[in-house]
């Protein structure tokens, strides 16, 4: 089972690069984003709780997330594996994921980390987001996200060294050079 954690500040190529992944290696992707906004979208209990966390730029509670990832995992069959896109952020949400794989016998197989600098970030996120309507994609929230990403989800990438399975990706060039890169480090899994 081949389990990867992809990992980077908003607007690092997350989900673009999942999408190859998933074309080339037959993974189920599971985005955390992609699964809360169609749970606000359609108006749900969890969606009006989502959306307030949201709005102020912060994350969910990880009992809540962990709650929803198993669900949609288990919903699987037949999986190769999973792409985690968006998640953990947190050192205790990376602790609670471990421990929720391993009760199904399985582990991260690598965390792939698109590292990009900031001001392509900001850059990248305020496009996204003329291009896209994204509400979230403004400067202020912008800002307020990658404090939080600084902050609380950076740390992240010493906790899958001391794991050995932290995998530097630079995040900035052409798709394709990206995911080559990407490539690389799954083959030698």
């Amino acid at each position: 089972m081949l389990n990867i954690v992809i990992f980077g500040a908003p607007g690092s190529g997350k989900g673009t690069q999942s999408e190859r992944i998933i074309a080339k290696y037959g993974l189920n992707h599971i985005s955390t984003g992609d699964v809360l906004r169609a749970e606000i979208k359609n108006g749900t209990e969890l969606g009006k709780v989502a959306k307030g966390y949201i709005d102020q730029g912060q994350l969910l509670p990880d009992a809540l997330i962990i709650d929803i990832l198993a669900s949609v995992l288990d919903s699987f069959k037949e999986s190769k594996g999973v792409i985690f896109d968006g998640f953990p952020r947190t050192i205790p949400q990376a602790e609670a994921l471990k421990k929720m794989l391993n009760e199904r016998g399985q582990d991260v197989s690598v965390m792939l980390d698109l590292d990009v600098p900031e001001a392509e970030l900001i850059e990248r996120l305020i496009k996204r987001g003329q291009e896209s309507g994204r509400a979230d994609d403004n400067m202020e929230t912008i800002k307020k996200r990658l404090v939080v990403y600084n902050e609380q989800t950076s740390p992240l990438k010493d906790y899958y060294k001391t794991e050995g399975k932290y995998q530097h990706i630079n995040g900035v060039g052409t798709m394709e050079a990206i995911f080559a890169e990407i490539a690389s480090a799954i083959d030698k899994l």
